[in-house]
């Protein structure tokens, strides 16, 4: 698709934004839902009128878009309630919907899709965020792939994923890299004194933590254990948990058994998680897959230096020994290995956090994934519709797309860097 072919005369102009309904489950406390909260409250209106279905409840970040964004809830009241199909249906013809984002794989990016051809909506889009359970695509959603316009990857990687291992065409598979609000998430020292007073611990304890929803895809269990090796040697160190789940049970069961409940702490669903950050001397995370996780983003914006296993496309973001180090999955040793330099090196764990926010301001902006979305839904209708129907492109006209491995577009344009050691 050449973004040049979009420009059409005066008096074909619409005027009217393109009307985007984003599909997903619920939105929890979590990764992909808070990149979708970012996105949509930055969006160009004049390009773009978002709206949000929760085919369940909205979930607590649900009920924070609904005071900026429309959000409609309970379309699917069980998993094999077909109802679904006609309420989404319904809903798109009756909003004359343009484009449909379904987030993440399992039932609303089947239903969405497949409501969305059926109520003739000119662009079908389908992003994802992970590489494998809980986010596996399965053979009915392969199914549907002649009606999807694109597939969305969130990394380099993780585009590569979805062609070599889902199977989608390389021409549908684009990359709109995750972004992170770097003037929200920043280095602050005074939130070091802070956090440590509130959790009554020693004011010059170092501080390790974890931002991840409480599941078991994310193996909190191995950040429990590198605690306890950590603890061996760094005997003052404390440790913070991030998030809630249905994994809190055997969370709390195990920091009870390994007799940790002074040195760990569960903080659950937070909303200052750029103040946590900030007060962090080392993130780590310990999860079985990701594709490319904003909580790693997030910390790196904060200049604080991560400890992360080499999965999914975290490579592109954790630059081992420059902006942190990457372990092997599943080794709560290496986990620990790896803490215990950054707290062994002050002067290490500076560095490193200091390239990290180089990394994240020149790589990973926010207003790198929200262009990129306005211009590949834009980029779609265009193509799709008849022309006295096009959104005008004047916005993107002197804009070149730019492909890796061509055909895979990558929106927009991201050089990767090598940050200096």
């Amino acid at each position: 698709m050449n973004l040049q072919d979009t420009t059409t005369s005066q008096s074909s102009r619409r005027t009217s934004p393109l009307r985007t309904s984003f599909v997903l489950t619920s939105m929890p406390v979590g990764g992909a839902e808070t990149l979708l909260v970012n996105l949509i409250a930055r969006l160009d209106r004049q390009i773009i009128a978002p709206e949000v279905i929760c085919l369940k409840e909205a979930g607590p970040l649900g009920e924070e878009l609904s005071r900026q964004t429309p959000v409609h809830t309970n379309f699917l009241h069980s998993k094999w309630d077909i109802r679904v199909l006609w309420k989404l249906y319904r809903r798109f013809r009756r909003s004359r919907t343009d484009a449909v984002v379904t987030i993440g794989a399992g039932d609303k990016m089947f239903w969405g899709r497949l409501a969305a051809r059926m109520a003739g909506v000119p662009v079908i889009c389908s992003a994802l965020h992970s590489t494998g359970w809980p986010d596996g695509v399965g053979q009915l959603n392969r199914k549907l792939t002649p009606i999807t316009d694109a597939f969305i990857a969130v990394a380099q990687d993780h585009a590569q994923f979805l062609i070599n291992w889902e199977g989608f065409p390389r021409s549908r598979v684009f990359m709109i890299p995750n972004g992170v609000d770097t003037d929200r998430f920043k280095p602050d020292h005074s939130r070091r004194a802070w956090l440590r007073q509130s959790l009554s611990i020693p004011e010059h304890a170092p501080l390790v933590g974890i931002v991840a929803a409480l599941r078991e895809e994310k193996n909190h269990s191995q950040f429990i254990l590198a605690a306890r090796d950590v603890l061996r040697t760094h005997s003052d160190t404390r440790f913070i948990i991030v998030g809630d789940g249905p994994t809190r049970p055997e969370i709390e069961r195990q920091i009870t058994e390994l007799c940790l409940q002074r040195f760990i702490h569960l903080l659950g669903t937070r909303s200052d998680t750029p103040e946590l950050l900030a007060a962090m001397d080392v993130f780590a995370l310990t999860s079985r897959n990701e594709a490319n996780p904003v909580s790693i983003l997030e910390a790196l914006s904060c200049g604080v230096p991560v400890v992360s296993p080499n999965v999914g496309s975290i490579h592109e973001t954790v630059i081992d020994g420059t902006t942190g180090f990457l372990t092997s999955p599943g080794s709560a040793e290496e986990t620990a290995a790896g803490i215990n330099r950054l707290l062994d090196d002050a002067s290490l764990a500076h560095e490193l956090g200091h390239n990290g926010r180089e990394h994240v301001t020149h790589s990973w902006s926010l207003r790198a994934m929200v262009t990129g979305y306005e211009r590949l839904i834009t980029m779609i209708y265009n193509d799709k519709v008849t022309p006295e129907k096009r959104l005008h492109a004047e916005p993107w006209e002197r804009q070149t797309p730019v492909t890796i491995g061509a055909p895979l577009l990558v929106l927009p344009q991201v050089d990767v860097p090598t940050v200096p050691r």
